[in-house]
């Protein structure tokens, strides 16, 4: 078995592998405060008993990523496939500095391009929202960063003192009839139509492509998107597997 781990900068997704089949996956809360033990504890908790074969890890938090390769190399005693600069990813970066690009973004990339082919923009929601621009040849291209939409409601709720938290669900209509549904719909059809505006402006760059939705709030947001043209939330792990594989051998 595989043991596939994200880290991002609000949760770790965790799956098990066979092959190419997810078995099993988990979400917890990303905290740079656990340490190696503690970690180890975690998953076990969450695989049980069976016999892992190697670890991949992506991650965009670096104590996270220490404590994870201890985990891996300590209770699992396999030296850990981690995306990083000098990775074998088998995708061209082609920006001023490679090493710059988070890792998430990277195999979400790889991942869309295998699934997909290109052109390709990968839309993930997580909590910087990110559209990164794969080429017809497989190259990574580069792309757009905007705050998150938790991050981007938390602000608002920091900086308006009249507006509290709502659940993210649809409202009865565009135009909320509420406080709360104003938000809701501030939220679902406003960060729906920012993404929408900038995959137009990425086509008029890379011409006609293919979208891709991925990340948390993907399910929520993208089935609004007229852009995004496929949902898969499994995406940044499909490409963290290829990277596990082009190494591993």
């Amino acid at each position: 078995m595989l043991l596939a781990v994200d880290v991002g900068n609000t949760q770790i997704l965790i799956a098990l592998y066979d092959e190419d089949t997810i078995v099993d996956h988990w979400r917890l809360a990303t905290n740079a405060e656990r340490t190696t033990d503690e970690y180890a504890v975690l998953i076990r908790q969450f695989i049980g008993d069976v016999a892992i074969d190697g670890v991949a890890i992506s991650s965009v938090v670096p104590r996270a990523t220490a404590a994870l390769r201890g985990v891996s190399t300590r209770y699992f005693k396999h030296e850990p496939v981690v995306v990083e600069p000098g990775t074998k990813t088998g995708m061209p970066i082609l920006i001023d500095n490679p090493r710059e690009v988070g890792a998430d973004r990277i195999v979400n990339a790889i991942g869309a391009y295998d699934l997909y082919g290109g052109p390709t923009i990968v839309v993930d929601f997580g909590t910087a929202t990110t559209l990164d621009a794969v080429s017809a040849k497989g190259e990574y291209l580069g792309g757009v960063i905007l705050p998150g939409i938790d991050i981007s409601l938390d602000a608002l709720y920091a900086r308006a003192d009249r507006l509290s938290r709502v659940e993210l669900i649809e409202p009865r209509s565009v135009i909320g009839k509420s406080t709360a549904e104003a938000l809701q719909s501030g939220a679902i059809y406003g960060f729906s139509a920012q993404v929408d505006g900038l995959c137009a402006f990425m086509k008029d760059e890379l011409g006609e492509c293919t979208v891709v939705g991925t990340g948390g709030l993907s399910a929520l947001i993208g089935r609004y998107s007229s852009e995004i043209q496929h949902l898969d939330p499994w995406l940044t792990l499909h490409g963290l597997r290829l990277v596990y594989e082009r190494n591993a051998r």
